[in-house]
């Protein structure tokens, strides 16, 4: 039963483990986005420059013609002729051309913003398996991309169903109209078809991109044991880890206990915890906190002040303050000095000394 929980995916995706993900072009990212994307910007070309583009078809035209009519055509002609053609057509389909890649540009950046990686382009045996490709046809993805495409078909049939339904009463007054009127009711047409068709996938892009992520997400999770692994390498092992801060800690209590019988005085909470303090005012603004411990730490502090003849005080209050908040070699701060103050004058006079 707890390798069957090691081998659930239960853990939140680590940043590491994004990072490499990212690094071999896995990203959430739902080609029905970049569609849309695209779609929308070709009809919106042709909305907003379909007036410009018709014009220059008819210079076009215009210029041909004459053309014709003006010279013998030759070598010389000939590729006259074709460097202007070619310019009129560059003109006429540059913003057609600039718009569907500036939509196939942002589309994709919006989604996975910039990456450049070659991972994906190493080739690899494991994509000619054809088991596999198999079971990814078979696969969760797979049913849902075929959803998707059969829902995008039937949303197409219908809004197209729709408006030649609505415009179909429409069509028999077109004879009376002449070739440029009739022009602008297909293109009048045809571009409300394209909005309709561009919001519907949208929708459908959304609700993709929607699924890609949460599939993405749920791809990316991992098991309590590559948490584990990858804490492990990251951070090392906490079996060494547990052992160095050991070892730390004993050169700590060796450097407490060696600094003992230069101590004046050890707070005590009575016994849980313990404080020693030096002060020498030829050397130190204020007390410094020479050792600090609880429990075995605070006994050994209290044996080695018996040893060395250092007088203990008990005050709890002053005894908890100090262990939270001096750190060892740190002087004590303003707030206490009368407190330590009045513990230092009673400790001298138990010596017989001067305060200073």
């Amino acid at each position: 039963m707890p390798q069957d929980i090691d081998r659930e995916k239960t853990e939140a995706p680590t940043p590491k483990r994004r990072k490499e993900a990212r690094d071999k072009g896995r990203v959430a990212k739902s080609p029905e986005v970049h569609s849309a994307a695209v779609l929308s910007g070709a009809f919106g070309a042709f909305f907003f420059a379909g007036a410009w583009m018709y014009g220059k078809m008819t210079d076009m035209m215009r210029w041909s013609l004459d053309f014709g009519l003006d010279i013998n055509l030759d070598v010389t002609s000939t590729c006259m002729l074709l460097n202007k053609m070619m310019w009129f057509y560059f003109l006429i389909l540059s913003p057609l051309v600039l718009t569907i890649a500036a939509a196939g540009v942002a589309s994709n950046l919006v989604q996975t913003g910039f990456i450049f990686t070659g991972y994906p382009l190493i080739p690899r045996l494991s994509r000619l398996d054809p088991i596999a490709g198999v079971r990814r046809i078979l696969s969760l993805r797979g049913l849902f991309e075929l959803v998707k495409s059969l829902v995008k078909i039937f949303l197409i049939s219908v809004i197209i169903y729709v408006i030649l339904k609505s415009e179909i009463e429409k069509m028999p007054a077109l004879i009376q109209l002449g070739p440029e009127d009739i022009l602008v009711y297909i293109c009048k047409t045809a571009l409300k078809t394209g909005f309709y068709v561009c919001l519907s996938l949208s929708f459908l892009a959304l609700i993709d991109y929607a699924w890609q992520r949460w599939e993405y997400e749920k791809e990316l999770r991992m098991t309590f044991q590559e948490l584990k692994d990858e804490t492990r390498e990251t951070e090392g092992d906490p079996k060494i880890k547990a052992r160095i801060k050991s070892i730390q800690m004993e050169i700590q209590r060796r450097r407490m206990m060696a600094a003992m019988p230069d101590a004046d005085v050890v707070v005590t909470n009575p016994t849980r915890l313990a404080v020693a303090i030096q002060y020498n005012p030829a050397e130190m603004n204020a007390p410094t906190v020479v050792a600090k411990g609880a429990g075995f730490i605070a006994d050994r502090i209290r044996e080695a002040a018996l040893q060395h003849s250092i007088p203990l005080v008990e005050n709890k209050p002053l005894a908890g303050t100090l262990y939270k908040t001096v750190e060892i070699g740190a002087s004590i701060p303003v707030d206490l000095y009368r407190a330590v103050a009045e513990i230092l004058a009673y400790v001298y006079r138990l010596k017989g000394k001067s305060a200073g």
